[in-house]
């Protein structure tokens, strides 16, 4: 298992030009081991930008990124290492899609690690299964699933080559409700299963709420609230400030406590609520 830690990390994008922007200012943040962290911001907050950090497609201009204590730019010769420790599945990864079948776009990540033939196929339908692809489906060609299987296609890639950790920017994006709750699902059990850290970009609170142990808040190129969905969620007013929301039910919490029902408002899912409100028997 490994754990990730950022220290003092900086980037600017378009650095001498007219179009210089600073997108993360010095951060300071650790990815723990065997847990799902979800990362929220706004758009434009960097947090894009810092999961390029975490296996080197970014190199930042200053600061470190730490992978179990060592630097991954320490030999930066070695950093294709690190992409396999770390796996990146980018916004919309159906465009990661490329081979003529499905089992060979899920077969390519190990054998470009240089696993024997028999390991590969071991790992494809591993990973086919965490994410939840029928069997005659890794025969057909990537471009003729829909949109849920894309992702699962994708995402299963990933998973075939072992990571470490597993990091997925916005994977439910532009997923009707059912494909987004049985992707996210598939994810947590895959974590749940495998003990891997994994780590979810996304602006839907509700996801975050229901599916991440910890959260991590950006603005403005760096962290400003770190914790628990219920401690995060419970900082209304700072979430609001960074043009960021609460989940649904933390809201009804919070009005329920103005009529005078006070359920307390770290409350973050439904199931958490029932649970609080007195007389009510908990499904």
């Amino acid at each position: 298992m490994a754990e990730i830690v950022i220290k003092d990390l900086t980037y600017v994008y378009g650095k001498g030009t007219p179009y210089e922007m600073k997108a993360l200012d010095n951060v300071t943040v650790t990815f723990k081991d065997n847990m799902i962290t979800g990362l929220i911001g706004h758009t434009g907050s960097g947090k894009s930008t810092l999961v390029q950090m975490l296996n080197g497609l970014l190199r930042p201009d200053s600061g470190e990124v730490f992978l179990d204590g060592k630097n991954i730019w320490d030999e930066p010769k070695e950093i294709s290492k690190v992409r396999f420790k770390v796996g990146l599945v980018m916004q919309y990864p159906e465009y990661q899609l490329f081979d003529e079948t499905v089992r060979r776009d899920i077969a390519f990540g190990p054998g470009n690690m240089g696993m024997k033939p028999d390991e590969i196929e071991k790992a494809v339908e591993e990973a086919a299964r965490f994410a939840g692809l029928k069997p005659h489906l890794l025969e057909k060609s990537p471009f003729d699933l829909s949109g849920g299987q894309k992702r699962r296609a994708a995402l299963a890639g990933v998973i075939a080559m072992h990571p470490e950790v597993l990091v997925l920017d916005e994977p439910a994006a532009g997923l009707d409700p059912g494909a987004r709750r049985e992707i996210l699902q598939r994810i947590r059990d895959y974590q749940r299963e495998s003990g891997k850290s994994v780590i979810i970009v996304s602006h839907s609170m509700e996801d975050m709420a229901m599916y991440c142990d910890r959260v991590v808040v950006m603005a403005n190129g760096a962290p400003v609230i770190e914790g628990t969905p219920a401690e995060v969620f419970s900082r209304a007013e700072e979430l609001y400030s960074v043009g960021l929301d609460v989940p649904e039910v933390t809201k009804v919490a919070r009005a329920l406590r103005d009529c005078g029902v006070d359920i307390g408002l770290d409350i973050y899912t439904v199931k958490f609520a029932a649970s609080r409100l007195p007389g009510v028997i908990e499904q």
